[in-house]
């Protein structure tokens, strides 16, 4: 995850270069080192680069990174003559390449050729089971082409041997979740909260997932991780204090305040109303009446 140092810097750079500044290389770097997509900017500046040969010779073998780096901005940005032409040359310099071999794959997915980039990807996975980036391509694909029972089985078949990739458990939770299956969503934020449980973006996911799932066990289960999500945020996260008093709302509607277990809830939504109207005066205040409004509809009874 890109900090907010990380990206201040990438801008200031970015518009350094764009304003003739310098320093192109660095910023290429800098993308390619935060994994952040910025398609249009990369082919820009890696193509000045690549076609003037003085400075495309001073790179050094970095000459064959930045290829590959435009070639898959130039397929992000629909260029594909470009990342043709990207791919075609690193084919030359390394003909035996698997690398090459998954980027050609790849051109033949940005052209829409479903089905022979699906068997390039199966090719290069016969002869590396485990390179993730391919497998991650052919969830891709699935994806693509509509198919999300298919991308779910490849997720689900892949984190049988990378159980570790949480980006794979959080891709495979939103996908669930636009198919309406929440008790499969809730078991991947499981996952995820075990292994790291200290990333409130993990507890709010969850906490909403098990507030749409409804029910008294679930929404006491979502309230207790919309605590938590504040507690990790210092207090800071609006979705979570307006999901304590949906839950408490939703709460006491069901049991008719015959829950014992949720004695705290007239407090504890009080507590996050609060902080709600000091976000609402400070951030929006023309809007605080009607979140005034709104709220009077969610009064819990001690």
């Amino acid at each position: 995850m890109v900090t907010k140092t990380e990206e201040t810097q990438l801008n200031r750079l970015e518009s350094q270069v764009d304003n003739g500044g310098g320093g192109a290389w660095e910023y290429l770097c800098m993308v390619r080192k935060l994994k952040v997509r910025r398609s249009v900017k990369v082919l820009k500046h890696g193509l000045l680069i690549l076609n003037d040969s003085k400075k495309r010779s001073s790179l050094g073998p970095e000459e064959w990174t930045l290829y590959e780096q435009v070639a898959v901005a130039a397929m992000d940005c629909q260029s594909l003559e470009v990342a043709k032409d990207c791919a075609n040359a690193l084919q030359k310099k390394f003909p035996e390449s698997k690398r090459v071999g998954r980027l050609e794959a790849m051109l033949l997915e940005a052209k829409g050729s479903w089905g022979e980039a699906e068997k390039a990807y199966s090719s290069l996975l016969e002869d590396n089971p485990f390179d993730q980036v391919v497998h991650k391509r052919r969830v891709a694909l699935a994806k693509a082409q509509g198919n999300l029972t298919g991308a779910i089985d490849l997720l689900n078949k892949y984190l049988e041997t990378f159980m570790a990739d949480h980006d794979a458990w959080r891709e495979l939770a939103e996908i669930y979740i636009s198919l309406q299956m929440y008790k499969q969503a809730a078991f991947c934020y499981e996952e995820l909260i075990l292994s790291q449980p200290t990333v409130p973006l993990y507890h709010l996911a969850y906490a909403d997932v098990l507030y749409t799932l409804g029910g008294i066990e679930n929404l006491l289960t979502a309230k207790k991780y919309y605590s938590s999500t504040i507690d990790l945020t210092g207090g800071k996260n609006t979705r979570a204090l307006f999901g304590i008093c949906l839950c408490t709302s939703a709460i006491a509607q069901l049991s008719k305040g015959r829950n014992k277990e949720d004695k705290d809830s007239p407090d504890l939504q009080s507590l996050a109303t609060a902080a709600l109207e000091r976000e609402y005066k400070q951030r929006a205040s023309d809007k605080l009446s009607v979140f005034t409004s709104g709220f009077k509809s969610l009064k819990v009874s001690s």
